[in-house]
């Protein structure tokens, strides 16, 4: 016999709470669900990091940025929760701009590529906090089983119905990325410097859209070349004496 104190089974009190919750879920998969566009997100972090949403709903992280904590928290805002995978990271400098913030990604998410200049694989030539970094990038990828690429221009990764692709560069140890997407392109620019843009002007041709480090000067012949529409000022690179850009100037 059940004492005469004792609380009732109430199912409702109890399926009604979960029934919200299960309701709260596949609202946020119907709103978060792929919707055949391609999204570019330069993320609010210190350094570079840009996050690319392919049409088929898969993300690709670019650098990082130098705040690991930030970076986090970008993408836990951009990712889906329940989305604990990445279909490829890709790093354009194993610098300290870019660096810290890929490393907290790949401890929180599996990477199924990672795209990456050959210095990053190589020993380290002096000990510091930047080799002790570019190591642990190293393990993190080995651990999580996540294949390594160094590479190579003319390397393509076709994104679901988008192609990033590597263009030739001077030295190897950075990047220049550009995106494809039916008549829109984005050019990512390289930390590089003149040498790096003789090589890239051979190949030139006019973008969408262009992706740019702020402290390099506007009026050479590559960006004439490119004949970008937009520019997206950058902060990863640090020049030895930054041209000073008035907002009439960078318009």
């Amino acid at each position: 016999m059940q004492p005469a104190d004792s609380p009732r089974f109430n199912p409702v009190r109890v399926l009604l709470p979960l029934a919200l919750l299960l309701a709260l879920l596949a609202g946020a998969a119907w709103f978060s669900r792929p919707d055949g566009r391609l999204r570019v997100l330069f993320l609010a972090t210190p350094g570079d990091a840009v996050l690319i949403q392919t049409p088929r709903g898969g993300f690709v992280l670019i650098d990082g940025g130098s705040d690991p904590t930030l970076l986090a928290q970008q993408l836990g805002r951009h990712v889906p929760f329940w989305q604990r995978s990445l279909e490829a990271v890709v790093l354009t400098r194993a610098d300290g701009k870019r660096l810290p913030g890929q490393v907290a990604a790949l401890a929180r998410y599996h990477a199924q590529l990672a795209l990456v200049p050959a210095p990053l694989l190589q020993p380290a030539a002096r000990p510091g906090p930047l080799a002790d970094m570019q190591a642990e990038w190293r393990r993190l990828a080995q651990i999580g089983g996540s294949p390594v690429r160094v590479a190579q221009p003319g390397d393509q990764l076709s994104l679901g119905g988008a192609t990033l692709t590597v263009l030739p560069n001077s030295g190897g140890a950075s990047l220049a990325l550009r995106l494809d997407y039916g008549a829109a392109s984005l050019m990512l620019h390289p930390a590089g410097d003149d040498e790096t843009d003789e090589v890239l002007l051979a190949g030139a041709g006019p973008v969408t859209a262009l992706a740019y480090p702020w402290q390099r000067p506007l009026g050479t012949p590559l960006l004439a070349a490119w004949q970008p529409r937009v520019v997206i000022f950058t902060d990863g690179y640090e020049a030895r004496k930054p041209t000073l850009l008035t907002t009439a100037e960078r318009e």
